[in-house]
């Protein structure tokens, strides 16, 4: 295995530039998962690594070799893709040993690692059959099989999941953290689906509009977004974000919502000091709402009105208005909540992000 390196990739299809002079490194047996939107130029930046696409501008290098110039057959990578790409007049064991047969590797080396690929995959029983008779996640198998068996120095997965139903979806992101725990080649993964990158990854690269927004471990993502578009991107629901106005009063830097005020912790105090008199956008998770308590605290407490009441057994998410925008808060499943009613709901300013609200970008350090 080796680890990866982007240096500065650009993409243009004629004038158009849909990937920015992103920078990379991966590095050996790391699982990185590129996630974002439909259009961030995740796929584009995949294929550039596969050798699928021409790089405009930049060098990639996988291990210590420039691979710009090289085609995807010299690259020793292996490419699981979304559609599975297998030969339907082919059995399992002749599409997953396609491409050993097509180096000439010997007879009884492609029969030793096509038991070895079965076995990890558990698909021996399934060897003989044709595509047809296999379900979804049984072929998928079969590609991540073609894939496995190559011994390659990265894995390339392109939305691998996205044709599975949601359970099946589940149990194949079980089955691919697995199997990097016991085959820990070097992985760039791609999704949209945040949840993928989350339970998968190592480290998740963001991307918008073709440019990384942030870099970083799946808890750090969460806790720590870079902007308010990774914060509402990553988490399920996103991070909320309410508009405010930042004050100095004798209790300290307050944010301004409307006829409301929320009393910042000393550690947002730092980061707003220099935007007192500003616009800045409240980035607050659902988690970080709670029914206020009888005995609870009295500050940073809203009588609210539920717009909405979604039961999801583990928990309920309602939705209300503060500051003007829809916020979405996680409560207690054994809590008794209706439309319509009125109920006061405690927000933990100590959890609170704060954002530039022209950029997006989150507030730095005092």
């Amino acid at each position: 295995m080796a680890g990866v390196i982007l240096d500065k990739i650009v993409k243009c299809y004629g004038e158009i530039e849909t990937v920015h002079g992103i920078d990379l490194q991966i590095e050996e047996g790391e699982f990185i998962v590129l996630v974002g939107p439909s259009g961030c130029g995740k796929s584009t930046t995949l294929r550039m690594i596969a050798g699928l696409e021409t790089i405009t501008s930049g060098e990639i290098r996988i291990g210590d070799q420039r691979v710009n110039e090289l085609q995807p057959g010299e690259r020793d990578i292996a490419m699981v893709f979304q559609n599975y790409a297998l030969y339907p007049h082919l059995s399992v064991a002749d599409n997953i040993t396609f491409g050993l047969k097509l180096r000439r590797t010997p007879r009884a080396e492609i029969a030793k690692r096509l038991q070895t690929t079965a076995d990890i995959l558990e698909i021996t029983p399934l060897l003989k059959r044709k595509p047809r008779q296999l379900s979804g996640g049984q072929r998928q198998r079969v590609a991540m099989g073609r894939a496995i068996i190559r011994n390659p120095q990265v894995f390339l997965f392109d939305e691998p999941l996205s044709n599975l139903d949601a359970k099946l979806r589940v149990q194949m992101r079980t089955e691919i953290k697995q199997l990097h725990a016991r085959i820990p080649t070097t992985t760039v993964y791609v999704t949209h689906d945040q949840v993928e990158a989350m339970t998968l990854a190592d480290r998740v690269v963001v991307m918008n509009d073709g440019r990384i927004e942030q870099i970083a471990a799946p808890q750090e993502l969460y806790l720590n977004p870079a902007s308010k578009f990774v914060g509402g991107f990553i988490g399920s629901p996103g991070m909320n974000f309410i508009g405010a106005e930042l004050r100095h009063t004798d209790e300290g830097t307050v944010a301004a919502i409307g006829d409301k005020t929320v009393i910042l912790s000393p550690d947002q105090n730092g980061r707003g000091v220099a935007y007192v008199g500003k616009r800045v956008s409240l980035g607050v998770r659902p988690e970080h709402f709670a029914l206020a308590q009888a005995h609870g605290p009295r500050e940073n407490v809203y009588d609210v009105v539920l717009k909405i009441v979604e039961p999801l057994g583990v928990e309920t998410l309602v939705h209300f208005e503060m500051g003007g925008v829809d916020v979405v808060a996680r409560l207690d499943p054994d809590e008794r909540l209706s439309v319509g009613h009125t109920v006061p709901i405690y927000l933990n300013a100590s959890r609170v992000l704060l954002f530039d609200a022209q950029s997006g970008h989150r507030l730095p350090e005092r």
